[in-house]
C-alpha cells in the first residue's frame, strides 16, 4: 500500500515537472507584455482621435500577424533565442509604426 502511494506521488511530481519544463520553453513574458502595451497604445490612439479608423485597422492587422508568427514559432514546443530575437525586432517595428501613425497629421474626425 505504501509503495503504491509513493509511486503515485512520484509519478505526479514527475509529470508536473515535465509539463512545467515544456511550458518554460515557449514562454516569454516580455513579448506578451509588449503586445499588451501596444494593443493599449492603439486603443488609446483611437480614443483620442490620433488614429484614423484605417490606421487602427492596419496596426491591429500587424498585431494579429505577430501573434500568428509567435504561435508558429511555439508550435514545436520551443521558442529559440533566434525566434525570440525575431519577435522582439518585429515588436520594435510595430512600435515605431504605432508612434508614426499617432504623430502624423491624420486625425479621426
Amino acid at each position: 500500500m505504501m509503495n503504491k502511494l509513493l509511486v503515485s506521488i512520484l509519478g505526479l511530481a514527475l509529470s508536473s515537472l515535465v509539463i512545467t519544463s515544456a511550458n518554460a520553453g515557449t514562454r516569454d513574458p516580455r513579448v506578451n507584455h509588449r503586445q499588451h502595451n501596444q494593443h493599449a497604445r492603439i486603443a488609446q490612439g483611437v480614443k483620442s482621435g490620433e488614429l484614423t479608423k484605417g490606421e487602427a485597422k492596419d496596426l491591429r492587422g500587424d498585431q494579429r500577424e505577430l501573434r500568428q508568427e509567435e504561435k508558429a514559432y511555439k508550435s514545436d514546443g520551443k521558442l529559440t533565442k533566434a525566434e525570440r530575437k525575431d519577435l522582439h525586432e518585429d515588436l520594435n517595428e510595430n512600435s515605431k509604426e504605432i508612434y508614426q501613425a499617432k504623430h502624423n497629421d491624420e486625425t479621426r474626425n
